[in-house]
């Protein structure tokens, strides 16, 4: 299996609803690793590490989030394979 790294933006109403919080709970329950971070621009910033199947359904679902948020939009960008071990609310 192939081990890969996205760096996601994700914009709308996303901070202040718990977003970074159900992004780690869903990353761990999938098996993938990274962090979620609050941008300045009102946006958080995910990154997700681990087998490309599972960190493209933790994409699938930062498209949508938790019921708490709107998504308005989802970027993302391919990076460097790298272990991290959990997943840090930042």
């Amino acid at each position: 299996m192939s081990q890969i790294c996205v760096l996601v933006r994700v914009s709308g109403h996303v901070q202040g609803v718990g977003f970074r919080f159900h992004t780690a709970h869903e990353g761990l329950k999938i098996g993938v690793s990274g962090y979620a971070k609050n941008l300045p621009d009102g946006s958080v910033e995910v990154l997700a590490c681990g087998k490309a199947e599972k960190v493209e359904q933790l994409v699938d679902w930062l498209a949508s989030g938790p019921r708490t948020s709107r998504v308005d939009s989802v970027s993302r960008d391919d990076l460097e394979w790298r272990a991290i071990d959990g997943f840090e609310i930042i």
